[in-house]
């Protein structure tokens, strides 16, 4: 698949015991750059949801979310530990004693601090770390698929700028070999009339001026510029993990661009190389985006 590095997924599981929620988001990087936000009874399980996020993304700035809630838990799915709870309210009691609050501790102040003493089964710990694997593979899914669509996109306006770009080389390649040919021949016949000691060493005039002329001749820019044309549309139709090697090939076509600029001696030449570089730049930054 062609994709983006531009993406969301989301998945949410509820049953009469727990909701579980979960999203990843992507945004553009040079490599995978993953964080993984967990509630503290599922960090064990991290590791795992970096090796499944690895699997299935190459690039991205990644942040996979998860949120764990009670939905109606039934009591023998925790554990009391009586001795955290007692510690719990002793350290209550005592801040309101150092504040001079005026207020007992309350049930509902003791459940703000509940991951302290209600402690999950491990029955229950078991079915989460199952759950939680299948719901991050379906928020990837999601993720990817969205990516997919987007890329999709992407692949079609990149194919229709680079197929602009091949035409208007094409128009270059025969401006150039008209402008060429008629500077020399401007060329010598302005110095002959000018210069008539050049006369007496007419095949070293023609040599020289033979040599000139090649300085202004872009051919194997448009040769090398095709080549690249041709390598850029080869690694679209790979469509996987082209990101990175895109972005160079647009910097090596815009080099040879340049230098046809830099060479021609015609104006309408400069200003198609001025187009070409016009959708280099678009493509360049469609390029960013894709993985």
């Amino acid at each position: 698949m062609f994709l983006s590095m531009t993406g969301f997924g989301n998945d949410t599981f509820s049953d009469n015991n727990i909701i579980l929620e979960t999203e990843v988001k992507s945004l553009n990087s040079r490599f995978l750059d993953l964080s993984v936000r967990l509630p503290k009874e599922l960090s064990q399980h991290e590791f795992a949801i970096r090796d499944l996020v690895k699997n299935k993304l190459v690039r991205g700035k990644v942040t996979v979310s998860i949120n764990l809630t009670a939905n109606n838990i039934e009591s023998e799915s925790l554990n009391l530990n009586e001795v955290e709870l007692a510690k719990t309210v002793n350290l209550l009691n005592k801040i309101t004693q150092l504040t001079n609050a005026k207020n007992e501790v309350s049930v509902s102040q003791l459940l703000l601090f509940r991951e302290n003493f209600l402690i999950q089964s491990e029955k229950e710990s078991e079915f989460d770390a199952e759950l939680l694997i299948s719901s991050v593979t379906k928020a990837l899914n999601n993720l990817i698929e969205m990516r997919s669509s987007e890329g999709a996109e992407l692949k079609k306006d990149l194919e229709s700028r680079i197929l602009n770009i091949q035409n208007t080389l094409a128009k270059i390649e025969d401006l150039s070999a008209v402008t060429t040919n008629e500077y020399y021949n401007k060329f010598k016949e302005k110095v002959k009339k000018l210069y008539d000691e050049f006369v007496d060493d007419e095949q070293r005039f023609l040599l020289e001026l033979g040599i000139l002329s090649e300085k202004h001749d872009v051919t194997e820019e448009c040769i090398r510029l095709h080549s690249h044309i041709k390598l850029f549309s080869e690694t679209i139709a790979k469509s996987h993990d082209v990101g990175r090697k895109l972005n160079f090939i647009c910097q090596e076509m815009n080099r040879e661009v340049n230098t046809i600029n830099s060479k021609s001696i015609s104006s309408e030449i400069s200003h198609l190389g001025i187009t070409i570089k016009e959708e280099l730049e678009k493509i360049r930054e469609q390029v960013q985006n894709i993985e």
